[in-house]
């Protein structure tokens, strides 16, 4: 019967994945569904709207609030018969974008709604900055939503993606949102295929199609990307068995995938298991979880047995396990792991062979044997002790503190204090009750001692309390002397249940304080790591991992790091800046054999400090030295394990900022070698031509003077001077440039006229713009600005060599300015073809020059790029576009006005 009722009580639903349901079914949010690619062009959006049409036809109200198409025919066409939101045109630096009404769908309010593009970054001046967010809005009004994503724009996946295709995705969506989804639907098309559908032109237009086909969807790119697309969503589906299952008391496994449980114990062996089980789960790709299970025997294991199985733990993690240790709740072990499994949904159980003897297994049982006969349809591999022994954690090398439990009387006090009452309360209830009760009494007091003293305490209350029942109450009284046999069997039984109780109410109360500690543990290391993930900086890092260790260890820290080569002191706590040369030496050495060295440990014990060194996945990190005014050994086991985690906690946080400084380091090698390259072909090639003509012209003067007119002569002079000025433009771009990469740029201001910079900017630029038209309409009143003169005409000159480059000849090139609320707003505006869309954003980018025809001088494609920095520098801002009116290209410049001026505006 108490089998029976285990079972019922294991097989109950999971309350959490009930609550998730019940919010699931509670709640009036929308359902959301993503269909999910793994390269743009496997017909995610078609397959969408194929979806939208069946459930238009079983009578849903379905409307598109933003389907984007890319022009396929075959797209367009499932269009047809549904209802389409206009969208909203918003202007965003003087050209026209288009994006999803939000409103007007809230409004219209459909049952169900068509939103593609789910990472799409929203045009400034929306409610929400990202596509994704808008979709969160209409699931939380009511609204069903299909959507659609490519595997890369998945956070979590970015940087493997990146490091696959060698293109960064700028734009995510965050795991979360996938996580939360209803539904996923996976749309899977062969790399052969998609390769086919991309030459054929039904993917991107012929020339953005060729680029594709050299660099994101090769063969190799789109195999690997399609594994991402199936693994993650395999993830994602898994995930939602195991809910389901858990929900409706479902017992597994259900082997729709492989995952694996290993069982481990203090045993020596546990590491071998461990290692055996990553083997095993890499074949398989397979998760797997190594479980302990704490037992009452757990309390009692040696120091030794208690860092192996921590140790054996830890080792689980480093190999990408998930490790846990859950209490038992049944009688038997086999119970717990089973019970664990089958609401896991695992499939396999690791576990070692028993070493013990049979007399041990006949009176005790085994493990193994219970688990083989219990786990049903789970597979249970029983992996024998010799492939393991080679395999064992390595023992410490830092001795620790011995515990030592000082003898304090007054709990012994206490204890007979409390038998006392308890014969007080006892003699008061005889005369009413009889002598049958009397022991009750006894009974609580001892119980009262066990969970308020513990063990020693309460087994002296036991004896205490049998010696007054006795001498009290059984005949004849106030003598130790019993002559009745029952007496004699009453008074046996008496103490055997006083010493029974207060053993376990001792227990009872060792686990309460155990768990207490465990839990103010876990709250202190889940403050550190929240600390820490809020940290971005690596004095951050080092002060927060200083300060938690010293804080609940009671110790003074120092943090060392290499720097060139040689370990240097990071951070301390107190703060500390000098360790002395035996300190210096034991750290060195930890750092460079990898174990533990100084005070305490087995190699240089007469440092001051204890070194540790501080490693994760990648290797060593850097080395922790602790001290305090203690003499001996610096730390309890206890202490040491806690030690463990917080310099596993804090490796891992270094780790994370030294890996966004490489990041950032080489994302600047990268910018410099291309800025080098850039440099080397602007030198070699814009440069080399005005030289070139000089030469020319110098050489023919020189050798065909004699046979020169005079307007010949002129003609050549006139030609060395403009290649001259144009070869001291190029040059003076590249100084400029590097002046900004330095960082030198520091703007002089003053009030100037706008009007005035720019008519000597005109004037320098006359020669250039010799063949155009120049039209300037400036408002009458434009205020003064707070302007570096030089930098802002040079900035001036950049824009108007840019719009005489681009612009035909004898066409206008205009000069616009106005006032518009606390900027003055200055355009430069042309008639040549004007700047492609897929360009604006690129045209302020160092070395980079638009495509233009053979009538364009070339350039070092410099000008805009140090035009943008100079206007950034005097706090303005410049951007490009196409006009609205005709052809031709737009640069727009917007300068703030000084608060004097408004002020002054404001007076008059």
């Amino acid at each position: 019967m108490a089998q029976q009722q285990r079972r019922d009580f294991e097989q109950r639903p999971s309350p959490e994945a009930l609550l998730e349901a019940a919010r699931r079914e509670s709640s009036s949010a929308g359902r959301l569904k993503i269909f999910v690619g793994a390269a743009p062009g496997v017909g995610k959006t078609y397959e969408m709207l194929q979806s939208a049409h069946a459930r238009r036809k079983a009578g849903v109200d379905v409307v598109v609030g933003m389907v984007e198409t890319h022009g396929r025919a075959e797209t367009d066409a499932l269009l047809q018969g549904l209802e389409v939101i206009p969208r909203k045109r918003i202007l965003y630096r003087d050209q026209m974008l288009e994006e999803m009404d939000l409103d007007a769908l809230i409004a219209r309010h459909p049952r169900l709604a068509l939103v593609d593009e789910l990472a799409h970054t929203n045009a400034p001046g929306g409610r929400h900055p990202k596509r994704y967010l808008d979709v969160e809005e209409l699931l939380s009004r009511g609204i069903d939503v299909y959507t659609a994503v490519n595997i890369q724009h998945i956070e979590s996946l970015n940087d493997v993606v990146a490091q696959i295709t060698h293109v960064r995705v700028r734009e995510t969506v965050p795991d979360s949102v996938f996580d939360r989804a209803d539904a996923i639907e996976l749309i899977d098309l062969t790399p052969d295929d998609l390769i086919q559908r991309l030459k054929e032109g039904k993917v991107y237009v012929p020339k953005q199609a060729e680029r594709a086909l050299e660099h994101y969807f090769s063969p190799g790119n789109l195999t690997a990307l399609r594994e991402l697309a199936l693994r993650r969503t395999a993830e994602r589906v898994d995930e939602q068995l195991l809910t389901h299952m858990q929900a409706n008391a479902i017992a597994g496994p259900w082997a729709a995938g492989e995952r694996i449980l290993v069982c481990i114990s203090e045993d020596p062996r546990a590491a071998g298991l461990v290692r055996y089980t990553k083997r095993l789960a890499d074949r398989l790709h397979a998760p797997w979880t190594a479980l302990s299970i704490e037992t009452r025997r757990s309390l009692r294991l040696s120091d030794e047995e208690t860092d192996r199985l921590v140790d054996t733990l830890r080792l689980a993690e480093a190999l990408g396990g998930e490790a846990l240790t859950i209490p038992a709740v049944g009688r038997r072990i086999a119970d717990d792991i089973v019970g664990f499994a089958q609401a896991n949904n695992v499939t396999q159980i690791i576990i070692g062979k028993s070493t013990r003897s049979f007399w041990f297994e006949l009176t005790r049982g085994s493990v193994v044997h219970d688990l083989v006969r219990r786990a049903g349809n789970i597979s249970v591999n029983v992996i024998a002790g010799e492939e393991l022994a080679a395999d064992p954690v390595p023992k410490k090398t830092v001795r620790t503190a011995e515990r030592h439990e000082p003898f304090h009387p007054w709990p012994h006090l206490m204890a007979l204090l409390i038998v006392a009452i308890g014969l007080g309360a006892a003699e008061l209830i005889q005369p009413l009750f009889g002598i049958e009760n009397v022991d009750l009494v006894f009974l609580t007091a001892v119980v009262a001692v066990a969970v308020r003293y513990g063990l020693w305490p309460s087994l002296l209350a036991s004896v205490a309390a049998s010696l007054s029942y006795n001498f009290f109450f059984l005949p004849p009284i106030y003598t130790f002397t019993i002559t009745e046999p029952t007496n004699v069997a009453a008074f046996f039984f008496f103490m055997l249940i006083a010493v029974l109780v207060s053993n376990v109410a001792a227990r009872v109360r060792a686990q309460a304080d155990t768990a207490i500690g465990r839990v103010r543990t876990t709250e202190l290391l889940y403050a550190f790591s929240r600390k820490l993930a809020g940290t971005a900086t690596l004095d951050d890092v080092l002060w927060a991992t200083a300060y938690q260790t010293a804080l609940m260890l009671k110790v003074r820290v120092v943090l060392l790091l290499p720097e060139d080569g040689v370990l240097t002191v990071k951070a301390g706590y107190p703060p500390e800046d000098q360790l002395d040369k035996a300190d210096l030496a034991a750290a060195n050495w930890a750092w460079d054999n990898d174990r533990s060295a100084g005070r305490g440990s087995d190699t240089l014990p007469g440092a001051k400090r204890l070194f540790l060194p501080m490693r994760t996945g990648r290797g060593l990190i850097g080395v922790i030295g602790i001290d305090n005014d203690k003499t001996g050994p610096l730390l309890t086991p206890d202490q040491r394990r806690l030690l463990d985690a917080l310099v596993d906690q804090g490796a891992l946080a270094i780790e994370r900022v030294l890996l966004v400084e490489d990041m950032d380091r080489v994302k600047r090698t990268i910018e410099s070698d291309r800025l080098r390259s850039a440099l080397l072909t602007s030198i070699s090639h814009d440069l080399k031509t005005p030289l070139a003509s000089v030469l020319g012209a110098a050489s023919t003067m020189r050798d065909l003077s004699s046979g020169l007119s005079d307007t010949q002569k002129r003609d050549l002079l006139a030609t060395v001077i403009d290649e001259s000025e144009r070869l001291n433009r190029f040059i003076a771009n590249l100084l400029d440039m590097t002046r900004l990469e330095s960082g030198a740029v520091m703007p002089k201001t003053a009030p100037h006229d706008v009007g005035e910079i720019i008519g000597s900017a005109l004037h320098r630029a006359s020669k250039i713009l010799v063949h155009h038209k120049v039209s300037l309409e400036l408002d009458a009143d434009l205020p003064m600005l707070q302007l570096d003169a030089v930098l802002f005409e040079q900035a001036l000159f950049n824009l108007l060599d840019n719009a005489a480059k681009y612009a035909p000849p004898d066409t206008m090139i205009s000069i616009r300015g106005w006032q518009d609320k606390n900027f003055v707003t200055l355009q430069i505006v042309d008639e040549g073809e004007g700047i492609p869309r897929a360009e604006l954003e690129n045209v302020f980018d160092k070395f980079y020059r638009a495509q233009k025809g053979d009538h364009v001088r070339p350039g070092t494609g410099l000008g805009l790029a140090i035009s943008r920095g100079f206007i950034e520098a005097m706090h303005g801002t410049i951007s490009a576009g196409n006009r609205a009116d005709r052809s031709g290209a737009a640069l727009t410049i917007r300068l703030p006005i000084p608060a004097a001026s408004n002020a002054l505006d404001t007076a008059a």
